[in-house]
């Protein structure tokens, strides 16, 4: 398994659980887009229904896309481009446009996903077998 491979793997599994856990705050029906008002996970990060379906989505591309290096690589891209403009987009409107809450701690949060997503999916390089002369 290459290093994307793990990472798309290890991002799913975590994007996985934090949606589960996002669930467990909001239950099934909080729709609350403002970053103030909304349940926050570890005290730190706001969330809502639609931001714990957005995390499950993620999590299960994440675990499908880990199972080649083609599918991890693009989902390294770009999954780490969109973290990028979500962070972009907590300035912007920290309430997500009414739909999702993205200011406060997720700017900085979905900033360094983005960046590593980003980082690892555009550097990755498949490993190949040497060449026997």
């Amino acid at each position: 398994m290459t290093t994307v491979q793990r990472v798309a793997q290890i991002f799913g599994i975590v994007f996985i659980l934090v949606a589960l856990y996002g669930f467990t705050m909001t239950g099934m029906g909080n729709m609350e887009s403002d970053p103030a008002r909304a349940p926050q996970l570890l005290g730190l990060f706001p969330v809502n229904v639609l931001h714990n379906v957005v995390h499950l989505i993620f999590g299960i591309w994440g675990l499908l896309a880990s199972r080649s290096f083609a599918g991890a690589r693009s989902y390294a891209q770009i999954a780490g481009v969109l973290y990028l403009l979500l962070a972009v987009a907590g300035f912007v409107a920290p309430n997500g446009f009414g739909l999702v809450p993205l200011g406060g701690n997720d700017i900085w949060l979905h900033l360094v996903l983005g960046l590593v997503l980003a980082g690892v999916g555009f550097t990755a390089r498949e490993l190949r077998p040497p060449v026997v002369a």
